[in-house]
């Protein structure tokens, strides 16, 4: 019984809990008995709510008792990533000024969160202000991945992805400037999706909605291990919080999405860096199973992705990274993490006309890939050129695998990834699927369908 419900989507625990199958309490027992024994492996979840979480709990029980339940998450249990301000529970960034502050208020989407009966048992684990694809910081050290404990989660919700995987969590919400919840999900076998940019409110994360050219490019998304919990989850974190001044009031789709109606484009390599013969191979298998149920696939690769290598990287250090200074200065952290003083010490303060320039390219890349999309309804491709990588690894220069994710966080698109294959190394292997903007709903059909196509998460051995 325990196995089954640590291994049920948030959804299907709902409806248990909705049913009185199981009580709120009992599967938050459950589920810190579970971090309990995974986590010192892991090093994952980094700030525990256990006591407060079976307060809440018991309390939630007698309420559905009383008044039935009041959204499809009443009562799961969830983490957070450190990078969401937690009303009360040390909320660290993972850089060494904020080590012991305990926030006042909650980030907006953790507010609704909690608003929609969800019960926080823990934060989970972030490299310092999320600027890492690998999960290490100077606060709580490092993160392990679940499949192989000498290999990274990835970054930066390497935690939160780790956890979830592990049965440790049932969902938690990542950030994503330039994949941080795409590769992380990639890494450890779970599905994740970032949103378009506009969808969810950032107020109350370190990287907030008050960073100028880099604004558009983070994002806070539901990662957990079933793709049917994603859109229930994001819908209640999304719309204006009249904060965040980017966030726009639109609608979710309503419509069933069709398979056999989708134009689909897949290739899979984007010319910057070639992945794995088995990577290919999964997103051709993919994009066969998709034309064989209907869908009118094509291989075609917009060449405007070329661009990413020029532009990625100019676009957020081009004023020499002072936005990244100021979040030292407002954390109060004099020693960051080597990473970040790296970031630093290779950033360039461009001229201000070069550094236009470089914004004007980005619109460019804008619309070319916009032109290329509106023709079909989702690109996919690979999440990544590489499966999980050492620890470090993927901080080298010759890694430029994230180009798979960032090119999609330039253009502010929806994109999500779902695990569908395993390594010969035993290590997950996910594809992405990319959406136009406010177009969440056709990208999670999409997942869904290969998730149930190819399998979907499976438990690590931990």
């Amino acid at each position: 019984m325990a196995t089954e419900i640590l291994d049920c989507s948030a959804i299907d625990l709902g409806k248990k809990i909705a049913a009185r199958e199981i009580s709120s309490q009992e599967i938050v027992q459950l589920t810190l008995e579970r971090i309990e024994r995974i986590n010192p492996q892991l090093n994952a979840v980094v700030a525990s709510t256990a006591d407060d979480a079976l307060s809440k709990a018991a309390k939630i029980d007698k309420d559905i008792t009383k008044n039935g339940t009041k959204s499809a998450i009443h009562g799961v249990p969830m983490t957070l990533k450190d990078s969401l301000d937690t009303k009360g529970v040390k909320t660290t960034w993972g850089t060494q000024g904020r080590k012991e502050v305990v926030p006042t208020n909650d980030a907006t989407l953790v507010k609704r969160l909690k608003e929609a009966g969800a019960v926080l048992i823990g934060k989970t684990n972030t490299p310092e202000f999320t600027l890492a694809p690998d999960t290490d910081n100077l606060v709580y050290g490092r993160t392990n991945n679940p499949f192989d404990i000498s290999k990274s989660p990835g970054g930066s919700s390497g935690g939160a992805a780790a956890i979830v995987s592990s049965c440790g969590s049932y969902f938690d919400i990542g950030s994503d400037t330039g994949g941080s919840i795409r590769m992380p999900a990639h890494c450890c076998g779970i599905p994740g999706i970032k949103p378009t940019s506009g969808r969810v409110p950032r107020t109350g994360h370190c990287i907030s909605y008050a960073h100028g050219p880099t604004e558009s490019l983070t994002q806070n998304g539901p990662m957990s291990r079933w793709v049917e919990d994603l859109l229930p989850i994001l819908k209640i974190i999304s719309g204006p919080d009249w904060i965040d001044p980017f966030v726009v009031p639109m609608e979710y789709g309503h419509k069933n999405v069709e398979i056999d109606t989708l134009r689909v484009a897949f290739h899979t390599d984007n010319k910057l860096m070639e992945p794995t013969s088995e990577i290919q191979q999964l997103v051709l298998e993919c994009s066969q199973s998709l034309g064989k149920a209907g869908a009118k696939v094509s291989e075609t690769f917009p060449e405007a992705l070329l661009m990413v290598g020029e532009i990625d990287g100019k676009n957020s250090s081009g004023d020499g990274r002072a936005w990244v200074r100021r979040l030292l200065e407002k954390s109060g952290t004099t020693e960051p993490s080597t990473f970040i003083k790296q970031r630093l010490s290779e950033a360039t303060e461009l001229p201000v006309s070069e550094y236009t320039s470089i914004l004007e390219q980005v619109d460019e890349y804008r619309s070319r890939m916009a032109s290329f999309i509106q023709h079909f309804d989702v690109i996919l491709c690979p999440t990544s050129a590489r499966t999980a990588l050492l620890p470090g690894q993927a901080l080298t220069p010759e890694y430029k695998f994230v180009y798979y994710t960032s090119a999609y966080n330039i253009t502010g698109w929806p994109a999500g990834v779902v695990r569908v294959g395993t390594s010969n190394e035993g290590m997950p292997i996910s594809v992405q699927v990319v959406g136009k903007p406010w177009q969440e709903h056709v990208v999670i059909a999409v997942m869904e369908f290969l998730e149930k196509q190819f399998g979907g998460w499976t438990p690590p051995a931990i």
